[in-house]
């Protein structure tokens, strides 16, 4: 699942390469990826807004849109109307396990029935295997095209008025960014958990961003074994913990986050933090640090890797 790295990056990609685009249209051929509105309506409402910014919360893209035509209606009609009371809205993209969203160009081919091929029209990296899940497309007035790639079809959309999006409730469960928590705030909240330290890195509803694979980074450069209970951390390991979380992160996301799996950038090309792991998927190699082997251990359905020399 693409992490905080990942999300940050495609944001960023999103904020650089799409915003005052309008929306023309949407193509899809797997509805259950849209939650709200009903798929069949998301065409028909989203049409026309242009995109004013994105921005990440957790692992969630967020990408605002205004209604410039609806904002000019309301300087001229000064009665009461049907029509919403807003012009600002928001599409909210969870890529979940498999999904990435890309900026290119596709065509599509009717294969039989309600199924698709896409093709991209661009060459390179946009004609590798994983990025050829393509399920929903956004068309923009400049003729590029958002498009979300998702093998396993996990991914979540959903699109609304801004101010109903930002309440919701998966958003309003998020605890504090991984990347910007301070300190004193960090150190209150993990003296103040229960459970083993990986498994509280990961817990959304306590601090967001961290998955799997970061998770492990953060916990082998800080030197704190995974099974370590996290209200029993000193508060010199707090500390280190805190500082190495911001590491890896600024790290990966410089380096465009990882691609061990299925995950790509907004052009289609892979993340290089792969290459650089300290411990996840290094089992039985090397560490860094020690020279020790990397070790495998199972906390409930993942798997941590560690270095059982420096992480004791």
């Amino acid at each position: 699942m693409p992490e905080l790295p990942e999300v940050q990056t495609i944001v960023d990609d999103l904020n650089k390469r799409i915003i005052n685009r309008i929306i023309t249209g949407v193509w899809f051929d797997a509805p259950k990826l849209i939650k709200t509105p009903k798929a069949k309506d998301l065409d028909m409402r989203i049409k026309g807004l242009r995109i004013t910014k994105a921005e990440r919360k957790g692992k969630n893209i967020l990408i605002y849109l205004t209604d410039d035509r609806q904002l000019r209606r309301k300087v001229r009609v000064l009665t009461e109307s049907s029509e919403p009371t807003t012009n600002d809205y928001l599409l909210l993209i969870h890529q979940k396990m498999t999904g990435h969203l890309l900026i290119g160009k596709w065509a599509i081919k009717k294969v039989s029935g309600n199924k698709y091929k896409v093709l991209s029209l661009k060459k390179g990296e946009m004609e590798e295997k994983v990025n050829n899940y393509i399920h929903i497309i956004f068309y923009l007035n400049n003729g590029t095209q958002l498009a979300l790639s998702d093998l396993r079809k996990f991914a979540k959309v959903v699109f609304g008025e801004k101010e109903k999006i930002e309440n919701l409730l998966e958003l309003k469960k998020l605890g504090f960014d991984s990347l910007s928590v301070e300190f004193s705030e960090f150190k209150k909240i993990i003296s103040n958990g229960k459970g083993r330290i990986k498994e509280f890195l990961m817990d959304q509803k306590k601090i967001s961003g961290v998955g799997n694979i970061y998770a492990d980074e953060i916990l082998w450069k800080a030197q704190i074994h995974p099974l370590r209970p996290a209200n029993q951390l000193r508060n010199n390991e707090l500390n280190d913990l805190h500082k190495s979380m911001r590491e890896v992160l600024k790290k990966a996301i410089k380096l465009r986050g990882t691609s061990v799996s299925d995950y790509r950038d907004t052009f289609g090309k892979r993340g290089t933090y792969g290459d650089e792991r300290y411990a996840y998927r290094r089992e039985a190699k090397l560490c860094y640090k020690c020279k020790t082997l990397i070790k495998r251990i199972k906390i409930g359905s993942r798997s941590a890797y560690f270095c059982p020399s420096c992480q004791k």
